[in-house]
């Protein structure tokens, strides 16, 4: 084995040892290159390094988008703001710019169904997890689930503290299904632990006045919006549902 082979050897060796697999993929071209003169050794090294930092920050955000359990994927450059001309768009780019989450502050999407709020909020979401963000995505009876399951294992503090460091939590479907009372409780302890700390979307069919509903207690209701409108950007929504656009669509 000549001492190239034996350089090629090591060098592999090197980057399996260090997490290094691309730079073992393209080391040899780049290396080719400065061979023949074309780039010099520091832009020969700079080269490979970028390249594998690229694909570790890649692989980074797909396990962070992954961890986040969106629904589904879609940007806010694929929303559709002529359908609903009444939401402010320069604002809704302003804010997936994710400067609200420096000041903690929430989004609250409200409106019937079909008229985007979920996909919104899941634009928003990805961008924060591609910016590295910690984010995480739950529908509203999903989460209640597991916070009554978390009191039933006696692990109710664990399970919000661990819900607490999320950078971005967000609650899709508030209201369509009444919360126990039981819940209601945990669920402003929740929201109470966030407060002023970690930023939270909500997304919402039934207007502020009508959360009495929801939770089934007017107190724990007015602590729950008293907390989350604090500070936040509410929008309300009432164009029309793009579901039945694709349906009438679908039919022509």
């Amino acid at each position: 084995m000549g001492r190239n082979e034996n350089l090629k050897v090591a060098i592999e060796y090197y980057c399996k040892l260090l997490s290094l697999p691309l730079i073992k993929e393209i080391y040899m071209k780049e290396a080719e290159e400065a061979a023949k003169g074309k780039i010099c050794y520091q832009q020969f090294l700079y080269n490979v390094l970028k390249q594998q930092a690229e694909m570790r920050l890649d692989n980074s955000i797909k396990r962070r988008i992954k961890k986040a359990k969106f629904p589904f994927f879609k940007t806010i450059e694929e929303y559709d703001f002529s359908f609903q001309p009444e939401i402010d768009e320069k604002l809704i780019r302003e804010l997936s710019e994710l400067h609200f989450m420096e000041e903690a502050k929430n989004i609250l999407f409200v409106g019937p169904p079909g008229v985007g709020k979920t996909h919104l909020a899941v634009g928003i979401g990805i961008k924060a997890a591609m910016m590295r963000k910690r984010v995480l995505f739950y529908n509203t009876e999903e989460l209640m689930t597991e916070l009554i399951a978390a009191k039933i294992g006696n692990k109710t503090a664990e399970y919000i503290e661990s819900l607490s460091r999320i950078d971005l939590l967000i609650i899709d479907e508030l209201g369509y299904l009444e919360i126990e009372k039981s819940a209601s409780s945990l669920f402003f302890k929740l929201i109470s632990r966030r407060y002023e700390k970690k930023s939270t979307i909500i997304t919402t069919n039934k207007p502020f006045e009508e959360w009495n509903d929801i939770f089934g207690d007017e107190i724990v209701a007015a602590a729950i919006l008293d907390r989350l409108l604090h500070h936040s950007y509410p929008f309300l929504i009432n164009g029309k549902s793009y579901r039945m656009k694709e349906l009438f669509k679908n039919d022509n």
